[in-house]
């Protein structure tokens, strides 16, 4: 939100006082977020190649050109929701138990991906796009998003190494890219469905099998 600065007070005394947003800008606003809702939506129905500007326009309820207003692509509006989930990760993130241990926190990162694609609420990108690709690259919110979340999650992926928690031999980089992956994880919509279990059992076995691989533990 805007502010003005203002020093009514004395001259040692500074008042900010908020500027609201008029309410054409509460509008845009408001549209452009109903716009980044429905990608994100569609990007977890149908990916990104399947998904077409069209679709947004008509899920959102607005004309090709107006949208066209907001995003003068489709590769920004898949950035748009990439910024969007970012935020969500950011805030979920601040959210945990700052003294929990680094492989909880891991696992807590893991099951909110899992939990965000079984919801149908996770952003499906291809991995080989160079239009896409270049897009991102260029949007200066999504670099620093996905720079902070990675910075947290690499800490608590060399902590955990460092206590063991984790395989020490296995470069950090990989372990980073292993749980980035769970929150496209094919295994999930394959277990929902067969029908045989509730979303947070499936989620729990992947968790398992991500951290804990596929050894008989007894043997």
């Amino acid at each position: 939100m805007s502010s003005i600065s203002s020093s009514h007070q004395g001259p040692n005394v500074v008042v900010t006082v908020p500027v609201k947003a008029s309410f054409k800008a509460q509008m845009l606003q408001a549209r452009e977020d109903a716009i980044v809702e429905a990608v994100n939506r569609l990007l977890a129905e149908k990916g990104f190649d399947l998904m077409t500007v069209d679709q947004v326009a008509a899920e959102v309820g607005i004309a090709k050109a107006s949208l066209y207003k907001h995003f003068p692509s489709k590769e920004d509006l898949a950035a748009a929701a990439m910024v969007r989930v970012l935020a969500r990760a950011k805030t979920m993130l601040a959210g945990l138990p700052a003294d929990a241990a680094p492989i909880d926190q891991l696992k807590a990162v893991v099951r909110w991906m899992m939990r965000l694609q079984l919801a149908g609420e996770m952003p499906s990108l291809p991995s080989q796009n160079s239009s896409l690709r270049a897009n991102l690259m260029a949007n200066r919110a999504y670099l620093d998003g996905l720079l902070q979340v990675s910075d947290q999650i690499g800490g608590w992926i060399e902590a955990a190494q460092g206590n063991g928690s984790l395989n020490p031999v296995l470069p950090p980089i990989l372990l980073l890219y292993t749980v980035y992956s769970r929150a496209c994880d094919p295994v999930l919509e394959f277990m929902k469905s067969s029908g045989l279990y509730s979303d947070e059992e499936i989620v729990e076995l992947l968790v398992t099998t991500c951290f804990d691989g596929l050894r008989n533990s007894s043997s």
